[in-house]
């Protein structure tokens, strides 16, 4: 998929493929991943990147979690199971996503590469510059992640540090006695 357009390419062939073994609903979904390739590039003027094409499909899928939100709220879980399922389609053609655990170690791995960068531990305060180089380790590795799951990994991680710097320590044994007799 280095080349311009060659995921469009390849969803084009799945649409006929998905045409042939008449499955009405993978169709649907291809030609809509087709469109917003077609219309991002237009927009764009020019080829999409890999880069510009995987932002494209992660837009798709945002939307539509939006939609389950709020197809679930309205009570109308048929519509919800239409999306959900529509995102397994456009999941096909993104990077595998990370998991958990391995958000986490990235995350960890990160937190220790600024604490060793700057000398000190990061507090809450660099979530950002933290976030940044867990963006870059994920691209880097061709992975992929939902960026409100590696706020909350970082905000979560970051929490942590902080409260195990503050937690309270033993006061010294002269200032346990209190300074007025009572």
């Amino acid at each position: 998929m280095t080349e311009a357009g060659a995921l469009e390419a390849q969803v084009s062939q799945q649409v006929v493929t998905a045409m042939k073994a008449h499955d009405a609903e993978r169709t649907g979904t291809l030609r809509l991943i087709k469109n917003a390739l077609k219309n991002k590039a237009i927009e764009k003027r020019a080829p999409l990147t890999a880069a510009e094409e995987q932002q494209a499909l992660a837009t798709m899928i945002k939307q539509r979690r939006d939609s389950i939100e709020q197809f679930t709220k309205g009570n109308r879980p048929e519509l919800a199971a239409k999306e959900a399922a529509e995102i397994v389609v456009i999941e096909e053609f993104l990077p595998k996503a990370l998991d958990e655990a391995g958000l986490q170690a990235l995350v960890a791995e990160a937190v220790a590469a600024q604490a060793a960068g700057t000398g000190q531990k990061p507090t809450p305060k660099d979530m950002g510059t933290v976030i940044k180089a867990v963006q870059a380790k994920l691209q880097a590795a061709a992975l992929r992640a939902e960026g409100r799951l590696v706020s909350e990994a970082v905000k979560a991680a970051l929490a942590s540090l902080a409260l195990a710097l503050s937690l309270p320590r033993r006061a010294p044994a002269h200032f346990a006695r209190s300074a007025c007799p009572e």
